[in-house]
């Protein structure tokens, strides 16, 4: 029997349904998913014998698996495959010993266990896909929601010039939207068999070798490649690159709440909830834990790539190291990837937006940021050069007195030469120098409306 092998953490930055997924039951079952249907597939082509079959499949469920012995014989035996067949053979030969002659006919130990992690990553696709359609969606009505709402832009951590709240969650939107286009291409590439005998031949099943590979493709619901790929890792990495990408997507989403959030901006809060974002000796606390979660993910994500990368370097027809590094690396990312993504899908949709806050911020250098467009309006009639040093000392001055732009802007005569106090006060106005803002909202929003 499968005892539960998790981290006491497996919650912090997973979930249970892409824990489950990866679990060591489900890896076992996906490999015995495909050693029955190699069993049916090869029946259908006359290379076992058609009453072999429901032995074997009858065998193939993972509870009939010794799972102690079975870590022991993947080390003994370097990988999974080896000691899981001995079982099975075993298990088959109890209830029809002329049954468990044809176990694992004409397949090799890789083609089962990379067979059965296609199929654990489809599901994981699956959990992903559901979830980005969702987060998607939930950005898509904020961004409706918060279009035209003002709020400072920062570049470098440093207020910069106005933009919206809702551009600011179009621009999220916009990458998830390629992260869901991604998925689609990636189903396409990585979703396929892998069937190839010893040394990627398929020399055992001889004429049948092509008919039964189809026929396996076609019971799991797989595409059949064009030949096997024991040794070309590129799906795998693609695989990888994708849940890494998708993973700091989601980590840079979390870095913005996460700021924004802090006490002296208090733009926005992570959805509040009986026990969530406490401290052990603060009672004031509301910590970003969701994003904390995502964050974490980020950061464990991009070694992970590495290593699957890394091991795209293998050896001849069979790797040595290189395909086995990534049996843990893989799942890792695909849990890592499905929780960031449940995170953030749970802060989303309730997240609690404080517009006043947002006014306030945009307006704590007293129009400061609103400078440049003063500079280009005047630039129109004094020229560009003496505009901007005209601003620029109005803007010294305002910290210095600690008084306004505008106070300063309307004490100027050559400024009110050429605007007028209703003119400046307009251009001061952060809702009038957005740009195209609520435009790329909109175009953000068509995007994602496409991809249903």
């Amino acid at each position: 029997m499968f005892a539960s092998t998790g981290r006491l953490t497996d919650l912090i930055c997973g979930t249970e349904a892409a824990n489950a997924l990866w679990s060591p039951r489900a890896t076992v079952q996906a490999m015995l998913d495909v050693e029955a249907a190699l069993a049916r597939a090869s029946a259908l082509h006359g290379v076992i014998p058609p009453g072999a079959v429901d032995a074997i499949v009858a065998a193939c469920r993972a509870d009939n698996i010794d799972a102690d012995a079975l870590m022991a014989g993947a080390h003994a035996g370097g990988n999974l495959a080896i000691p899981l067949v001995k079982q099975l053979t075993a298990a088959v030969k109890a209830n029809d010993a002329e049954a468990a002659k044809y176990v694992h006919w004409g397949a090799t130990s890789q083609d089962i266990i990379d067979t059965g992690v296609v199929l654990q990553l489809r599901a994981a696709l699956d959990l992903l896909d559901a979830d980005l359609r969702a987060l998607s969606d939930a950005l898509v009505t904020k961004a409706q929601a918060h279009r035209a709402t003002p709020m400072i832009g920062r570049t470098w951590l440093q207020q910069a010039l106005p933009i919206t709240l809702g551009l600011k969650f179009a621009q999220w939107l916009d990458a998830l939207t390629r992260h869901r286009a991604r998925l689609g291409e990636l189903r396409d590439r990585a979703l396929v068999l892998q069937f190839g005998g010893a040394a990627g031949t398929l020399a055992s099943l001889r004429d049948k070798a092509l008919p039964v590979a189809q026929a396996l493709a076609d019971d799991l619901k797989l595409k059949l490649p064009a030949l096997p790929w024991h040794t070309q890792r590129d799906r795998i990495a693609e695989s990888a690159s994708f849940l890494g990408m998708l993973t700091g997507t989601l980590g840079k989403i979390a870095r913005d709440i996460s700021l924004m959030m802090q006490t002296e901006l208090g733009e926005v809060a992570e959805p509040a909830a009986a026990g969530k974002g406490g401290s052990s000796t603060m009672p004031h606390k509301r910590n970003p834990v969701g994003c904390a979660a995502v964050l974490t993910a980020a950061t464990r994500a991009p070694n992970l790539v590495a290593t699957i990368f890394a091991g795209m370097v293998q050896e001849h027809e069979r790797a040595l190291g290189g395909w086995q590094a990534e049996w843990e690396a893989l799942p890792d990312l695909a849990r890592l990837a499905s929780g960031a993504l449940a995170s953030m899908l749970g802060i989303v949709p309730a997240l609690e937006i404080n517009v006043e806050r947002l006014a306030h911020n945009l307006n704590v250098t007293n129009g400061l940021v609103l400078g440049e467009a003063v500079m280009l309006a005047l630039g129109d009639k004094i020229g560009r050069l003496d505009a901007h040093k005209l601003v620029e000392g109005a803007s010294k001055a305002s910290v210095a007195n600690g008084t306004s732009l505008f106070d300063e802007l309307a004490a100027d005569e050559t400024v009110t030469r050429h605007l007028s106090h209703d003119q400046l006060k307009q251009l001061l106005d952060p809702a009038n120098y957005v740009g195209q803002a609520q435009a790329f909202v909109d175009a953000s929003i068509a995007s994602a409306n496409s991809k249903e």
